[in-house]
């Protein structure tokens, strides 16, 4: 039985660790739906690199769970600004990723990182946060209903190559 679930900080040491989760999560996401993006060569530690850049962004925050020392899951969120002269102004978050390795999910994990990600949110005065989810995501879509989330738009996509 593994220890217990620790959330905390990004960290240096944490780059090739947030680097497998995020090609785990966009292997999931292309075996799930053909017409995801597929990642590509390099763009894993690239994209913790640049994770690991912006640790201490003031805009920007990243989570990790860990057990017994191995990081198993990560969240990054953003306090994002929606076009403040088109709209009323309103402070809203926005989570990109959200993320734990398939061998320790069911232990409330993501709930974890996502109240780590939702209290450092509402420090900032976000008023809401929002995030994508892959309609061919049954467990994703599940996991953010259950816990409050609600659909307010539908992302679509025409391919204009006949198909």
């Amino acid at each position: 039985m593994a220890g217990e679930v620790t959330i905390r900080r990004v960290r240096r040491r944490d780059e090739s660790a947030i680097a497998r989760l995020w090609q785990a999560l966009s292997e999931y996401h292309v075996a799930l739906d053909d017409r995801m993006p597929v990642p590509a060569e390099g763009a894993a530690e690239r994209y913790a690199a640049r994770l690991i850049e912006r640790r201490n962004d003031p805009y920007t925050r990243a989570f990790v769970a860990e057990i017994d020392r191995e990081v198993v899951g990560y969240v990054l969120g953003a306090v994002v600004d929606l076009h403040p002269d088109l709209f009323q102004h309103v402070e809203s978050g926005y989570i990109a990723d959200i993320y734990v390795d398939p061998a320790f999910r069911r232990r409330g994990i993501a709930r974890m990182l996502l109240d780590a990600i939702r209290g450092w949110l509402a420090e900032q005065g976000v008023q809401h946060i929002e995030w994508q989810v892959a309609a061919t995501n049954p467990a994703g879509t599940a996991f953010w209903e259950a816990v409050g989330g609600r659909p307010v738009m539908v992302r679509m996509r025409l391919p204009l190559d006949g198909a």
